[in-house]
């Protein structure tokens, strides 16, 4: 199966607008939005080790990896914070990153993907979905393995970073979860030059 094309990610997100960013003096590529809290714990020629700290996330499975159901998952989850809930409420989109998680299984066939929207600190409570298939989920506290690249992103420089990422890691001699990514994106579509892209692998 293919990987959804990380372009999916951010053609979804055109409705999102700016926010200033809560408790932390967050990097330049949040663009003042309410990001998840992380220190840099090394820098490296590839890669950058950070130490993220506890966050909170809506999730949402994914039917497949395909362009159409990354899509409906998106949709899923910007409906639920647009009232789409049982209170009725909005929740707070001013947030980056969203991500596409990816887990394969052992034998590198099938995959699973996960859709996630970040959280932002001050929504301390969030209405209960509509939608039985989202989920409020808990990040712990973690240490994650960052590339970034620039560029609109695709499936296939997506795929080339993760594997220099891969690559960069088994070098340095860093133990990670070989069967887990994830692409993080921080800009809309409108957005054509100077685009912050990551991918993450978390240390094992």
């Amino acid at each position: 199966m293919k990987f959804p094309e990380v372009t999916t990610l951010l053609s979804v997100l055109a409705v999102v607008f700016l926010r200033g960013a809560h408790g932390w003096d967050a990097p330049p590529f949040c663009h003042s939005y309410d990001c998840p809290e992380f220190t840099v714990v090394n820098k490296y020629e590839d890669f950058e080790e950070r130490a993220y700290q506890v966050s909170r996330w809506i999730t949402v499975d994914s039917q497949g990896v395909s362009d159409h159901d990354v899509k409906a998952g998106f949709t899923k989850l910007w409906d639920y914070t647009q009232w789409d809930n049982k209170a009725g409420e909005h929740v707070n989109t001013y947030t980056w990153p969203a991500l596409i998680s990816t887990t394969e299984v052992e034998d590198g066939g099938e995959k699973h993907a996960s859709l996630s929207f970040y959280v932002s600190p001050e929504d301390t409570v969030l209405p209960t979905p509509n939608d039985a298939s989202i989920r409020n989920e808990t990040m712990p506290a973690c240490t994650i393995y960052v590339r970034t690249f620039s560029g609109f992103p695709s499936e296939y420089n997506f795929q080339e970073n993760l594997k220099k990422l891969r690559d960069a890691l088994t070098q340095a001699g860093k133990a990670f979860d070989s069967h887990r990514f994830t692409a993080a994106g921080y800009e809309g579509p409108w957005t054509l030059i100077g685009r912050h892209n990551e991918v993450w692998i978390h240390a094992a």
